[in-house]
């Protein structure tokens, strides 16, 4: 592995489970659409002088992405409150929590000779010891290193951890506020429950498929990334919800600070485009509220 991988593991390690993605992007079949070219919308209400602003984000994608969409910079610059799913809190950190633990993983039971020296390598330099990573969370962080190494192809000067995080950094140098709506322990514990009691088998073989596809620099399995990119988005918004744990039940305890912020400052809504999405999505919640969603492009 050459060192300008090294660096980009070590950068993007220290955040591995903001994405929560094991719900998938991908649209599915059926009649009942809302079709956008956008991930950028408006939010307006004729009771309020405030403005705010809802964008759905890939975890995976980061500066060079945002940087690109003119609109939505200016969107995020109207703002005096940048709401994202959580906050880069020292101490807090991913890799804090995890070294923290006792337990460790027998990798041996989960990988192949091979995979686990790949493992070893991987995270070389990486300030998190993948000994004390569960099986999911490692499926979680290759997920992740996939899309942007594989699929994006990230540029190791490319520093941001991902797409909501770099938009904090935007935020920050213009001294805009930030606000959590969750903790990262919380969403750790979240990527954990989502697949709890799953058989060694599964994770045996999704670790495996997943390595593969990193090692052979596989790019036919793009088609989210590719998706995104394009923004042929379908919302599906009278669909139901697949996943009421990483979707439902966030999104309507999400809705409960959203609805006061919004209320009483221009906010800008950073959070992954799933949670935009379906019946229980934040548009239809919103809209249930007295709001005008108005899409809005990015470019």
């Amino acid at each position: 592995m050459g060192n300008n991988q090294k660096i980009t593991m070590r950068v993007i390690t220290t955040l591995l489970f903001l994405l929560l993605t094991l719900t998938s992007l991908m649209g599915q079949d059926g009649n009942d659409t809302l079709r956008s070219k956008t991930v950028l919308f408006k939010i307006t209400n004729p009771h309020s002088n405030k403005t705010s602003y809802l964008f759905g984000t890939h975890h995976a994608f980061g500066k060079s992405f945002f940087d690109s969409l003119t609109r939505a910079n200016q969107a995020l610059a109207s703002c005096d409150l940048l709401i994202k799913e959580n906050l880069n809190i020292p101490g807090e950190m991913a890799e804090d929590i995890i070294n923290r633990r006792t337990s460790k993983t027998n990798w041996a039971k989960y990988l192949s000779n091979e995979d686990l020296t790949f493992i070893k390598n991987l995270f070389a330099t990486s300030p998190t010891d993948y000994n004390k990573i569960t099986p999911t969370e490692m499926y979680v962080f290759l997920n992740r290193y996939f899309k942007q190494q594989v699929c994006l192809n990230k540029s190791a000067s490319d520093t941001s951890l991902s797409l909501d995080d770099y938009i904090s950094s935007r935020a920050i140098e213009q001294n805009i506020a930030l606000y959590g709506l969750e903790t990262t322990e919380e969403q750790i514990d979240l990527i954990n429950k989502d697949v709890e009691g799953m058989p060694r088998k599964n994770h045996k073989r999704r670790l495996a498929n997943i390595i593969d596809k990193i090692s052979t620099k596989d790019s036919s399995y793009c088609e989210e990334t590719n998706w995104y990119s394009n923004m042929d988005i379908d919302l599906k918004y009278h669909e139901p919800c697949r996943n009421s744990l990483l979707l439902t039940d966030r999104n309507n305890k999400w809705m409960g600070d959203i609805r006061d912020k919004i209320a009483a400052n221009n906010c800008f809504i950073a959070v992954g485009l799933s949670h935009l999405m379906y019946e229980c999505g934040l548009i239809n919640q919103l809209k249930e509220l007295g709001y005008t969603i108005t899409p809005i492009t990015v470019k």
